[in-house]
Order: C-alpha cells, then sequence, then structure tokens
C-alpha cells in the first residue's frame, strides 16, 4: 500500500496513458496498441478484448471521440518537428515565433503535443491568445502532453491520429524533425499530389536543413521520372516565418476558412 507520505518522498512513478485510462508500476506495458493490433499472432480465443472485433470498437471511438473535440476548432496550422529540440536551440524559439505568428494570423496551431518543436509552437499559440491544440499518441516510452496545450487529445492509433491532423489542418509548417516529421510530411505530400486534399500548403521552416532532401527529390526522384518535375511546387522552402504565414494566409485568402479579426481567444 502506497500512503501519501510515501508518495511524497519520492517522484512519481512512469506512467503510461492508453486513451482514458492511466497505467503505473507492474501494469505498465512495452508494447503499443498499435504494435497489438499488428501482430499476426493470433489472441487467445477466451479474451474478446484482444480480437480485431473488439479492437474495430475501440477505433471507432477514437474518432468519435476526435472529431467531436475538434468539430469547432475554425482554422488550424498543423506545426511539426522533433520532441528533441531543446529550449535554448534556435529552432525552438523558431517554433515559438511560428506558433504566435500563426495564431496572430487567425489560426489554430496543433502539434503533436510533445516537447521539443511541438511544445515552442503551442507556447506561441498561447501568447497570442490563440487555441492550442496537441494531439498525443500512445508511445513505448510515455510522451506528455506540453504544458501549453489547451486542448489535448490522446490516442492510441497512428492513423485515428493522423486522420485529425488532415481533417482539422488547412496547411503543414514542418521545421527539423526526424522519423515521425518526416512520415508526417510525406503523407500530406501524398494527399496533396493525389488529390485527397486542395488548397493545402506544405512549409519547410529551415534551408540548411531541409535543402539537402529537396535536392535528392530532384536529382534522384524527378531525375529518374519517379516524381513529376511540377510536384516540385507541392513545397514550399524558407528560413522566415512571416514568409511562411504568407503563403498560408495567400492560398486561404478569399475562402471562408479564416475569419475577418486576429485569432480568437479560447471560450465557450
Amino acid at each position: 500500500m502506497h500512503t501519501a507520505e510515501s508518495l511524497n518522498e519520492h517522484t512519481m512513478p512512469p506512467e503510461r496513458h492508453k486513451g482514458p485510462v492511466v497505467l503505473r508500476r507492474e501494469q505498465l506495458r512495452r508494447s503499443t496498441s498499435d504494435e497489438r493490433l499488428l501482430d499476426q499472432r493470433p489472441a487467445p480465443p477466451e479474451d474478446f478484448t484482444r480480437t480485431d472485433p473488439w479492437r474495430v470498437l475501440r477505433i471507432q471511438a477514437e474518432f468519435v471521440e476526435g472529431f467531436d473535440a475538434l468539430a469547432h476548432l475554425g482554422p488550424a496550422v498543423a506545426v511539426f518537428g522533433s520532441a528533441r529540440t531543446a529550449p535554448e536551440h534556435p529552432e525552438y524559439e523558431q517554433a515559438r515565433e511560428l506558433g504566435r505568428a500563426l495564431g496572430e494570423a487567425g489560426y489554430a496551431v496543433v502539434t503533436g503535443g510533445g516537447p521539443g518543436v511541438m511544445e515552442a509552437a503551442n507556447r506561441g499559440a498561447v501568447d497570442a491568445g490563440a487555441k492550442s491544440v496537441g494531439i498525443g499518441i500512445e508511445l513505448p516510452h510515455e510522451q506528455h502532453l506540453n504544458e501549453w496545450v489547451d486542448l489535448g487529445i490522446n490516442f492510441r492509433y497512428f492513423f485515428a491520429r493522423k486522420t485529425m491532423f488532415v481533417k482539422y489542418s488547412q496547411g503543414f509548417v514542418v521545421l527539423p524533425g526526424g522519423f515521425g516529421t518526416l512520415d508526417e510530411l510525406f503523407e500530406a505530400l501524398t494527399l496533396v499530389q493525389t488529390g485527397k486534399i486542395t488548397r493545402f500548403p506544405v512549409i519547410l521552416l529551415g534551408t540548411e536543413y531541409w535543402g539537402p532532401l529537396v535536392d535528392w527529390i530532384t536529382s534522384t526522384l524527378v531525375a529518374s521520372g519517379k516524381v513529376a518535375e511540377g510536384d516540385l511546387d507541392l513545397l514550399r522552402v524558407t528560413d522566415s516565418v512571416s514568409e511562411a504565414v504568407a503563403v498560408l494566409t495567400e492560398v486561404h485568402a478569399g475562402s471562408e476558412s479564416l475569419p475577418d479579426d486576429a485569432a480568437p481567444s479560447f471560450g465557450a
């Protein structure tokens, strides 16, 4: 039994969030819901909660909860980048500046809700009095929603989470990041290229970081005919926060997606 005194004497134990459920100590599992969903080994016949039909109900619930929470979000831009970016790094300050500028332009700021670039962008949105949203994911090593998220949703399944980013954002701004950032970037490019989403700018912030990737796309993918040269127009690369925001507002000018006034504050 853990008394209040014993808990106060020690730091809080590691925990994991699975939807509304919080797991600690012996209840922790290193596998994730995505991993178990894709596991080819059959579940014990007596355990219906580990079968695919049961998971379909849980997946359905994630979509319902996400749609319900974000239905009235308004115009929004998703910001992606590394969770490992330290607060003292210039990219952190740039992401915070971006979040503030997006908020002032009338957009809600949507991130993955984690630390690093995501935290900085959410913090910038709060600076501007704009809506600050975090869409988290269950990971093998728990990652909590950062303190600057005002509206947060945690997902078990990556594909349900990705749907929320695309459905409720009018564009992506991508700062330097790793595999997760690249995953979101290329999914967005694929959806735009195939006409699944329209009027959806994808902006890479950081020419030194992203330049070699764009050069490879040009010299290898385009040169070998794997990607059409016109598809390069799907990307905009810049070092300027103001240019990134200008691209977004220009694309959406004249549409009904942006209000006439500045960013609304979080309210009822």
